[in-house]
């Protein structure tokens, strides 16, 4: 057999690295999906696959120069006139032994370096933000030109991975495939804001249901419910939903919906409005900004 140095191109100074890069290339440019299944190209190959195995790692390695340092060493001490003599029968069947066993053992060690998983394969899937927050089926097509269904769990935030088992490349002498992971995009809400399994809404209300109380429709992400305003509510004041959130990761129960309450006048000016601002004389003594530069 030949020195597995000279068939993968290297020294023998050569690093770990630079033997396993020398037979990644050789292997690629060998491999029979790449250059067909004729006999030359196969022994080759098996020839490369035999050489790394023998120089692969640093056991490897000593293995192989101890038993080349010990081969020399039998044939010096061999007598000269054993160089010239003709092998027995024996002998060459024992040759012949070894040969059998070498090339069997080349084969059998190319079937172990490419009987690898495959690769996987990334993609990306947009969604709503409702969708997100209750869960949804979802098409992805995979590179291959396939569609296939994903299941977006309830409650997935902006970039989380999903993984599709199998869905990946195929792996290499009947290996598993690898998978496909899904990054999904969440889009952002006009009126929902998402704070982890909580969510929150400003809500305009008038003037008359802020002083007054009222019963409002509220949205939420499963549909409208009807929120409590307190007579004397004011711009800033939250009021709480409790488990209209999003579902908590790991656990049964959902977070909570906050509300809170932004008080906007009418865009069309009312004279009868501004006579009874300009007329309560508890509003025009009243100092909102009191104590709000102090430090």
């Amino acid at each position: 057999m030949r020195n597995p140095y000279e068939v993968l191109g290297v020294g023998p100074g050569a690093s770990n690295a630079d033997i396993k890069t020398a037979y990644r290339r050789l292997a690629k440019e060998l491999h029979p999906d790449t250059r067909g299944g004729s006999d030359a190209v196969h022994a080759r190959f098996q020839e490369v696959t035999a050489a790394y195995n023998q120089l692969k790692d640093e056991a490897s390695r000593r293995r192989f120069e101890a038993e080349r340092l010990n081969e020399a060493a039998q044939r010096r001490r061999q007598p000269a006139f054993e160089e010239t003599a003709s092998p027995s029968v024996a002998a060459q069947d024992a040759q012949d032994d070894v040969f059998s066993e070498l090339f069997e053992g080349i084969k059998n060690a190319g079937k172990r370096v490419f009987r690898a998983r495959g690769e996987d394969r990334n993609y990306r899937l947009s969604v709503s933000f409702l969708e997100a927050a209750n869960g949804a089926r979802k098409r992805v097509k995979l590179a291959d030109g396939r569609t296939v269904e994903l299941a977006v769990p309830p409650g997935t935030t902006d970039g989380r991975k999903i993984r599709m088992r199998g869905q990946g490349n195929e792996g290499h002498g009947g290996a598993a495939p690898g998978d496909a992971i899904v990054t999904v995009d969440v889009a952002a809400h006009p009126y929902f804001l998402r704070e982890g399994a909580d969510i929150h809404l400003t809500l305009p209300v008038t003037l008359s249901e802020a002083v007054l109380g009222a019963k409002v429709e509220v949205p939420t992400i499963a549909g409208p419910v009807t929120l409590t305003i307190p007579a004397g509510s004011n711009s800033g004041t939250r009021l709480r939903l409790r488990g209209k959130g999003v579902p908590e990761e790991g656990a049964t129960t959902r977070g909570d919906q906050y509300v809170t309450l932004t008080l906007t006048l009418p865009d069309v000016s009312d004279p009868l409005l501004k006579d009874f601002a300009a007329s309560w004389a508890p509003g025009l003594k009243h100092d909102p900004r009191k104590g709000f530069w102090e430090n």
